[in-house]
Protein backbone atom coordinates (compact mmCIF):
# COMPACT_ATOMS: atom_id res chain seq x y z
CA UNK A 1 0.00 0.00 0.00
CA UNK A 2 1.54 3.21 -0.97
CA UNK A 3 1.47 6.35 1.38
CA UNK A 4 -0.42 9.42 0.52
CA UNK A 5 -0.01 13.03 1.17
CA UNK A 6 -3.72 13.48 0.94
CA UNK A 7 -5.11 15.21 4.20
CA UNK A 8 -7.86 13.62 5.33
CA UNK A 9 -9.53 16.52 6.92
CA UNK A 10 -8.58 19.90 4.59
CA UNK A 11 -9.60 22.07 7.43
CA UNK A 12 -6.87 20.75 9.35
CA UNK A 13 -4.23 21.61 6.88
CA UNK A 14 -4.09 25.24 8.41
CA UNK A 15 -4.17 24.32 12.36
CA UNK A 16 -0.99 21.81 11.42
CA UNK A 17 0.58 24.71 9.65
CA UNK A 18 0.17 26.92 12.49
CA UNK A 19 2.02 24.14 15.01
CA UNK A 20 5.02 23.78 12.52
CA UNK A 21 5.63 27.01 12.91
CA UNK A 22 5.43 27.46 16.29
CA UNK A 23 7.20 24.03 16.99
CA UNK A 24 10.01 25.02 15.18
CA UNK A 25 10.24 28.45 16.65
CA UNK A 26 10.41 26.67 19.91
CA UNK A 27 13.32 24.86 18.75
CA UNK A 28 15.04 27.79 17.17
CA UNK A 29 14.44 27.61 13.94
CA UNK A 30 13.65 30.77 13.10
CA UNK A 31 11.28 31.75 9.83
CA UNK A 32 10.85 27.90 9.11
CA UNK A 33 7.42 28.43 6.78
CA UNK A 34 9.73 30.18 4.54
CA UNK A 35 13.24 28.58 4.56
CA UNK A 36 14.05 26.14 2.25
CA UNK A 37 13.59 22.57 3.85
CA UNK A 38 16.30 21.13 1.67
CA UNK A 39 18.83 23.46 3.73
CA UNK A 40 18.30 22.45 6.80
CA UNK A 41 19.89 19.00 8.39
CA UNK A 42 17.25 16.37 8.45
CA UNK A 43 17.94 16.09 12.13
CA UNK A 44 16.37 19.73 12.58
CA UNK A 45 13.35 18.77 10.13
CA UNK A 46 13.01 15.49 12.19
CA UNK A 47 13.42 17.50 15.63
CA UNK A 48 9.98 19.38 14.83
CA UNK A 49 8.25 16.68 13.41
CA UNK A 50 9.01 14.30 16.48
CA UNK A 51 7.90 17.64 18.61
CA UNK A 52 4.93 18.11 16.61
CA UNK A 53 4.00 14.45 17.61
CA UNK A 54 5.02 15.19 21.79
CA UNK A 55 2.29 18.03 21.85
CA UNK A 56 -0.89 16.42 19.48
CA UNK A 57 -0.37 13.10 21.51
CA UNK A 58 0.20 15.24 25.10
CA UNK A 59 -3.07 17.04 23.82
CA UNK A 60 -5.08 14.53 23.05
CA UNK A 61 -4.44 13.08 26.57
CA UNK A 62 -5.26 16.13 28.42
CA UNK A 63 -8.24 15.81 26.02
CA UNK A 64 -9.07 12.33 27.52
CA UNK A 65 -8.64 14.22 31.85
CA UNK A 66 -5.04 13.82 31.24
CA UNK A 67 -5.27 9.48 31.52
CA UNK A 68 -2.83 8.31 28.98
CA UNK A 69 -2.51 4.80 27.36
CA UNK A 70 -0.15 2.81 29.43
Amino acid sequence: MSRSKKILNPAAQSALDRLKEETAAEIGLKDYKNTYKGALTSADNGRVGGQMVRKMIEARENQFGGQGTK
